[in-house]
């Protein structure tokens, strides 16, 4: 007799939706009352702005607003050293461990515009590694908030710091704000890059060691 694969359940009208991908079922979910509340509101901003939250394409655009600055912002709801934490292990290794090019997705709490652009996260272990997947995802729990691209740099490093007490941490952000491409200076062209230290990387031997490996690319 074949196996019958279960049919994945269906969104519950609860702001939940599913979606199913090669027979993995991916769920979003979302506070029901807290979508309906900033629903509410930006209905009144569309209003404000002259538009008619009425009309066809917009019917449903306070809804998907609020969903969106939900998933935006949840980073708010994680604990990022609990992330890393989760995948520590004893280890002997005292070599720099380097994970770039982390790409990051985050808000700017001025203008509540997105930032982008990638991570370049390096750490020297004192006697614990951590999984490296759990660094792309403490990158991501700082950038899903309300952020200014300094502070998160500063977080990511100090968490790692704090959490996996190595030798020493490196942060560097480069980014592209929109604040500055689409309003404003109108600079389309434009990145920031702002960097944290800590311990080892703080010697310059070691400093120009990580900025010299991160400027080499895969052909």
């Amino acid at each position: 007799m074949a196996n019958k694969r279960k049919k994945p359940t269906t969104g519950n009208g609860n702001g939940n939706g599913n979606g199913d991908v090669n027979g993995y079922a991916k769920i979003d979910q979302y506070d029901a009352d807290t979508v309906k509340r900033i629903a509410s509101r930006y209905r009144d901003v569309l209003n404000d702005l002259g538009e008619d939250p009425q009309r066809e394409g917009l019917v449903k655009t306070p809804e998907r607003v609020a969903k969106a600055l939900q998933f935006l912002t949840h980073g708010n709801h994680l604990n990022p050293a609990a992330i890393l934490r989760s995948a520590m292990f004893r280890e002997e290794y005292q070599q720099m461990v380097i994970v770039k090019d982390i790409e990051v997705y985050s808000l700017c709490e001025h203008h509540m515009l997105p930032f982008f652009g990638k991570a370049h996260v390096a750490y020297i272990p004192n006697g614990h590694i951590v999984g490296l997947s759990k660094i792309p995802r403490v990158v991501d729990a700082f950038a899903r908030r309300l952020q200014v691209q300094e502070r998160l740099t500063v977080e990511i490093r100090n968490c790692i710091q704090e959490t996996l007490k190595p030798l020493g941490v490196a942060v560097v952000i480069e980014a592209q704000h929109l604040c500055m491409v689409m309003r404003g200076i109108q600079k389309q062209h434009s990145i920031a890059t702002t960097s944290a230290f800590t311990g080892e990387f703080q010697q310059d031997r070691t400093r120009a060691e990580f900025i010299n490996l991160l400027s080499k690319r895969r052909d």
